[in-house]
């Protein structure tokens, strides 16, 4: 697949992480959302499959919790959100709203390989924090999942009406 050039074209500054930490704010509610209705879709699928009653006892002895199969269709569900906007535009929607954006060095989108390097590699900088507190120390400002993923975050300058 050909990489497309994002549009707009420039030489852009590095993203810092306040702008990074207001845009995942803004898309961990869009997940939320995603997610709840993802799970409520999974449990009306499994209840016209075994019943409404089947399910109820099996939700009361516990047997539900922890469901391996609910767990990896949320996360793929999670990976499919952030690779549609990060494939096709660079911008998810919480990227739109403060103006930042991530591609390659040569302005184009990133790949899907990258955006899964990214997503994957984006989960262990949460888990431990310093992920992000890299981009602190980091002369281009970039986060592990920046580096792991060759890509970089820029601020886009502000649309003139």
């Amino acid at each position: 697949m050909s990489k497309h050039a994002l549009s707009p074209q420039g030489d852009f500054p590095a993203a810092g992480l306040g702008r990074r930490l207001a845009a995942m704010f803004y898309d961990f509610l869009l997940c939320t959302a995603l997610l709840i209705v993802t799970g409520f879709i999974y449990k009306l699928v499994q209840m016209s499959i075994i019943g409404e009653q089947q399910l109820r006892k099996l939700s009361d002895a516990g047997a539900l919790d922890g469901d391996p199969l609910l767990s990896t269709i949320l996360l793929f569900v999670l990976f499919g959100f952030f690779a549609k906007f990060w494939t096709y535009k660079g911008q998810t929607l919480g990227m739109q709203v403060w103006g930042i954006r991530v591609q390659n060095a040569d302005g184009t989108a990133i790949s899907l390989w990258q955006a899964l390097l990214r997503f994957i590699v984006s989960i262990a900088s949460w888990l431990f924090g310093l992920g992000f507190l890299w981009s602190l120390v980091d002369k281009q400002k970039r986060s592990w999942h920046d580096i792991y993923s060759n890509s970089q975050l820029v601020r886009l300058p502000k649309k003139s009406k």
